[in-house]
């Protein structure tokens, strides 16, 4: 029997944004099958409609199309593990099922964290995150003990990349002086472990927050954070955080299904894999992840590598100047090895997304890719800077020579550049990172990302920063570095389907394409800019299939 094409459905609306140069504006979009057969209106389609069973479908006449939002850069196994705990932060933090409130100074934030404790997260252990040193004073585990010395208590670092505990927790986790003594990045008489120190704590802790329904819980309450954002692709950039088989069962199990809004690129932590392996081997175990490959869940030839460590606990590395203070940052991967691991995936033709956070972590990363094109020249190799925190204009300019791509946490601008003025790097500094409007003029493929807990998981926040670029306390900084609402819609659909490797699937509505699309109740280019972040997010599109969205 003659095999019979499904029917379309024709989605129509107050103006189709396609991202596609050559028809920027629609009204109608024609669907089969999960892809998009065609755009135009409804008098256009007519040479399908007049041949081939169709429906109309008016449920968005009076709203706005896009393409589908995509986050290029987010943890779902970070979130798995934070949106479980207890949250004190900074900022206000909506998310669909509540906001949490601004906590401002050393004093509310232990006046939260007291009255908090009576109810233990994970256990008999209670753990928070958001804790930042600039708003909520430092963290030790004297003040941890002054607190509460019988409640086990760990605080987790707003920059993820630290904690800290008191003696309880210490004793829980069965955590000595004598073990840890000669560890890297770990001070056993603060109770702090960061950067590579953490590796250490989160195998301790990995009983707590990876416990089969607490994760399970995290991987639901993200699913419903992806959704509530509007996106309908997001990046694991960097499988394995925790433990990897676990990360990615789960990750199979919750979200490959019929019912799952979203589909997740997977990408492999380059230092996980390398565990009791050289870099050889551990590219040779990368290379056979396509293998797990699913429909919705999938690892393509990328990795992530690292240079500095974490910008929100200002341990990013910088040139000189330097920190006010006169600290200095930390190396997650030093100079040699991280070359060495460069040039093993380079030579292997994957897509290199390298974490960068201070200028000279950035500068580690841009004479290393110089030096690869020298050696063994690619075009279109897709080496991206992830988070791109501190940066010169130079280096950007070099960027751009060399054929790279950026992957911005513009984010950094709204919560840090303030505190970080007085309190960090100065103003000069301060109001020019996140430098956007410098990478979009030197022709750089650039996108934005929320590296979610870092940011929230809403790419029309992060669009929001780029084009306003106010901070927290209601100032614009570095004005010359905004972009367009269009530039801005540029980064988080086209573009971060480009850094993905993914703009022939997604990023557009063009016809041939995935139907994934954003349903927006205002046209985010033509609304005051100041208002993006709050437009109303009605539904997503997932291949054709409409998920609607709870009343924001």
């Amino acid at each position: 029997m003659e095999h019979l094409p499904k029917m379309i459905t024709v989605y129509i609306a107050k103006s189709i944004i396609t991202m596609n140069a050559s028809m920027p504006r629609a009204e109608a979009v024609a669907v089969r099958d999960g892809k998009i057969l065609e755009t135009g209106t409804l008098e256009s389609l007519q040479p399908w409609l007049s041949r081939h069973d169709h429906k109309i479908d008016e449920q968005f006449k009076d709203s706005f199309i896009v393409p589908g939002l995509i986050d290029p850069h987010l943890h779902p196994s970070m979130a798995a593990v934070l949106l479980p705990t207890y949250f004190i932060t900074a900022m206000e933090w909506k998310m669909p099922w509540g906001t949490t409130p601004a906590t401002r100074s050393a004093v509310e934030y232990d006046e939260r964290l007291k009255e908090a404790l009576s109810k233990p997260t994970h256990g008999e252990l209670f753990i928070t995150w958001g804790h930042h040193n600039l708003w909520h004073g430092p963290i030790s585990r004297s003040r941890l003990n002054s607190i509460d010395s019988k409640t086990p208590i760990v605080v987790w670092n707003r920059s993820f990349h630290e904690v800290c505990m008191n003696d309880a927790a210490l004793e829980l986790l069965e955590i000595k002086e004598a073990d840890v003594e000669n560890a890297t990045q770990i001070d056993f008489e603060k109770g702090r472990f960061y950067e590579i120190g953490l590796g250490y704590a989160i195998q301790k802790l990995n009983p707590y927050i990876l416990a089969p329904e607490v994760f399970k819980e995290g991987l639901l309450k993200l699913k419903e954070v992806v959704h509530f954002g509007g996106q309908t692709t997001i990046a694991d950039m960097a499988v394995g955080l925790f433990d990897f088989e676990t990360e990615l069962n789960t990750q199979a199990a919750l979200y490959e299904n019929e019912d799952n809004p979203f589909r997740v690129e997977l990408i492999a932590h380059s230092t996980v894999m390398q565990k009791g392996n050289s870099i050889e081997q551990a590219e040779e175990l990368i290379a056979k992840l396509p293998e797990r490959n699913s429909h919705r869940l999938n690892f393509r030839k990328r990795v992530k590598l690292f240079t500095d460590g974490a910008f929100f606990s200002q341990v990013a590395q910088l040139m000189e100047p330097g920190y006010i203070d006169g600290h200095h940052g930390e190396w997650l991967s030093t100079p040699e090895q991280f070359e060495e691991n460069v040039r093993v995936f380079w030579n292997k033709g994957y897509a290199i997304h390298v974490h960068c956070t201070g200028d000279l972590g950035l500068e580690l990363a841009v004479d290393t890719l110089e030096k690869m094109q020298d050696e063994k020249p690619r075009f279109n190799h897709g080496f991206t800077i992830e988070h791109f925190g501190l940066s010169t204009p130079e280096q950007v300019f070099r960027l751009s020579r060399l054929g790279a791509n950026i992957s911005a946490n513009a984010y950094y601008v709204h919560e840090l550049s303030d505190i970080y003025s007085n309190d960090s790097v100065g103003y000069e500094r301060a109001s020019s990172m996140a430098r956007i409007g410098t990478s979009f003029r030197e022709g750089i493929t650039t996108t934005l990302h929320s590296d979610f807990t870092m940011a929230p998981a809403q790419p029309l926040m992060s669009m929001w920063v780029a084009v306003n670029r106010i901070n927290e306390k209601g100032n614009v900084m570095c004005e010359e570095e905004r972009i367009t609402p269009q530039q801005g819609l540029e980064a988080i659909t086209i573009n971060a389907a480009r850094v993905l490797g993914l703009d022939h699937e997604i990023g557009s509505i063009r016809a041939g394409k995935k139907a994934d699309f954003t349903v927006l109740q205002e046209n985010p280019l033509e609304i005051d800019p100041i208002k993006i972040k709050d437009i109303d997010i009605k539904a997503t599109v997932f291949e054709g299939k409409v998920f609607n969205l709870k009343s924001q």
